[in-house]
């Protein structure tokens, strides 16, 4: 595992590949606590043949946009699921977002400006 940390920036060398597994790219990703979803460039998506699922209203600091969606497998830390991606024409990099953080059982350390395990929550009215 390798994971870099630049003035409040998390960057984690992440796997992305297609749902069946078949076409796999190694990434350097920016860890994104205030994205919801896993960003990925078209062109990565392209390159690995993700195709869209449907599209997502996504509100930014400029306003809200539509970007198209997919699934894709990404990999942290050795953990390993399959989760929806948004594909984006503005975005270059991969946004790792913590709807994917909280399914890998990952969380960012703010004080170590790295990433760590937690636990899944499970709350019930018994």
């Amino acid at each position: 595992m390798c994971v870099w940390s630049y003035v409040g920036h998390i960057w984690v060398e992440a796997r992305i590949g297609r749902e069946d597994g078949g076409k796999w790219v190694e990434v350097k990703a920016l860890v994104d606590t205030g994205a919801t979803l896993t960003v990925l460039p078209r062109r990565l998506a392209e390159e690995l043949g993700l195709r869209p699922t449907g599209r997502s209203r996504v509100e930014t600091g400029t306003g809200v946009i539509e970007l198209e969606r997919s699934r894709a497998i990404v990999e942290v830390m050795g953990r390993r699921e399959v989760v929806p991606v948004l594909i984006s024409d503005i975005i270059d990099k991969v946004l790792i977002g913590v709807t994917t953080l909280e399914v890998l059982e990952l969380e960012a350390d703010p004080v170590t400006g790295t990433l760590r395990e937690r636990t899944l929550l499970l709350y019930t009215a018994f």
